[in-house]
Formats: C-alpha cells, structure tokens, sequence
C-alpha cells in the first residue's frame, strides 16, 4: 500500500535514485523515496541492471522453473515493489555481472555492464537525467556500499552523468542540458545501528542476530557515521520499504535478517536512514535533515 500525497515542504521538486540492480532500491534508502513521493515529488528508481544473474535466496522460491524465468521473475518484482514504495521506475537495460568469486577473482562475463566501455552506460543515464531532470541524485559511495562490481561501476556512471548531464558539449543528441543540484550517498551498512540493535536483543535476553556480522566487521571500512551528512526521519515509512523488499520474493527471505529486528524497534532506535553529500551546486548547511536543503522550489 502506498501513502497518499501529502504535500510536503518541497512538493514539486524531482529525485533520482541510481541502483545497479532490482531489490537494491528497497534496502537502500527505499523508505526515504517513499517519503518523498509520498510529500508530492516526483522520484525515479533507476535500475541499471537487469539482475539475471541473481542467485534464488529464498528457500520458498525454489522451485522448477523460477531460475528459467528469472529476468522476467525479476522484472516482475521490481514492478511490485516500484508500486509499494509509490515511485516511478525506469530499465537502463544493462547485462548483471553477478558476483564473481573465488581467489583469484574471476573476470565479470564479456559483455556484462562491468565489463563494457564505461562510456556507454554514462551516455544512457545522462539521457535519463536531462529527460527526468532531477534537482537531486542517489548513488552509492566508491566502494559501492559493498564491493560487488556492479555498484562500483555504478558509482562510477552515476558521478560521471551528475557531472556531465549540464555541459552541453557532452553527449549531443541526449536532450537538453541539466544540471542536478545535489548527488549524495547513501550508507545502509552503519556498525552503530548493528550494535544498538544487538544490545536490544541482548536487553530482551535473545540472541542478536547481528552477532556473527559484527564478528566479522572490516575495520578498513572506517566509521560510516563519520561520513553521514544527512539523516532523513522516514520511520513512518519503514512499512512501505519492507513491503518492497518482500516484493523481491526472488532474493529477499521473509524469515531472513532483514526482517528480524522488531519494527517497534527499529522506529523508536533508529528512524532515519543515513547518506552522504558528496557534491552540491547549492548552499547548504550540515548536518541535513533534508535531501532538498538549499534548493529552490519550483
């Protein structure tokens, strides 16, 4: 079910969340979209991959003739949750590498999106940021949130297009020059979340199921709070985003961990999700509480 419009403080304006493959918009800020579009504001997922190379994570899922039909399962999905979180959403039609694996790491699949020329895919998004015209863009950091190399390709992509949409020398023929005010980050994978969820366990007397996670933690990664300019309060629509993520009936286990913490829990401990501005044409001041701080409204 998706919230009716609302007309939040900046109704009107349009945002743009870049994701390398369907069910990445639903646990990556999906319940900040859905805030958005629900205040009146045009937002577009962009999926720039189709995901056919994804694994059936699922148990229940897994059965004869769902890995057949997995593009068309997946497209299938991702409308559901499109629909779920009240957004628009737009196929950049780019070929999954899948995850390689192994040591030494294999090389991506010829002709998979993090195997072509990059200047493909920019030259696509481009078209689709001066089509769209968003003030505001979501991609992940360099190491894309996690080092798949799908997201870090589309890290890469999706600064070079927030770069390039405005100049009009770059890519004739793409439409119109636009340029985007503001491109952010989005962090999901924050240690200090974790751990405030283990202790609530911990304080229930159960076991969190956070343990072994945090057991593991890279310290390379460094302090992703450190990095957070921009906290969005968006517990209202924690429902919407769990909603899409079920839609990915494919790749999301109802009974796995994205489902464990109490959602009483989560909107009392932890109601924002978390990003990063990376680049901004606009003044404005951090900490943000608000993606489309500095901009003008239409």
């Amino acid at each position: 079910m998706t919230e009716s419009h609302t007309g939040g403080p900046h109704a009107g304006l349009r945002l743009m969340a870049v994701h390398a493959h369907p069910d990445d918009e639903s646990s990556k800020g999906a319940a900040t979209t859905a805030k958005y579009a629900a205040e009146g504001n045009e937002v577009l997922i962009v999926t720039l991959t189709g995901g056919e190379a994804g694994d059936i994570l699922n148990p229940a899922m897994d059965r004869p003739g769902v890995k057949e039909r997995m593009s068309e399962i997946r497209q299938e999905e991702m409308a559901r949750a499109a629909a779920a979180l009240g957004v628009e959403q737009h196929w950049l039609g780019f070929v999954d590498s899948g995850l390689p694996e192994g040591d030494p790491l294999p090389p991506v699949p010829e002709g998979s999106f993090a195997a072509i020329d990059i200047e493909e895919p920019i030259e696509a998004l481009v078209r689709v940021v001066r089509e769209f015209r968003p003030h505001v863009m979501i991609t992940y950091d360099e190491r894309g949130g996690y080092p798949h190399p799908d997201h870090i390709r589309d890290h890469d992509v999706s600064v070079a297009a927030f770069e390039r949409a405005g100049d009009p020398a770059a890519y004739p023929g793409t439409g119109e020059p636009w340029t985007v005010s503001k491109l952010y980050y989005t962090h999901g994978f924050i240690r200090d979340r974790m751990v405030l969820f283990s202790d609530e366990f911990e304080r229930h007397g159960q076991e969190s199921p956070f343990k072994e996670w945090l057991s593991k933690w890279d310290p390379s990664r460094g302090d992703i709070m450190g990095r957070v300019t921009t906290q969005i309060e968006c517990a209202k629509y924690f429902p919407q985003r769990d909603d899409a993520l079920r839609a990915h009936a494919t790749q999301i286990d109802p009974n796995g961990v994205f489902f464990k913490v109490p959602l009483e829990w989560q909107q009392r401990l932890w109601p924002t999700e978390e990003f990063e501005l990376a680049q901004t044409r606009v003044k404005t001041s951090i900490p943000e509480t608000d993606l489309f701080a500095g901009i003008e409204e239409p």
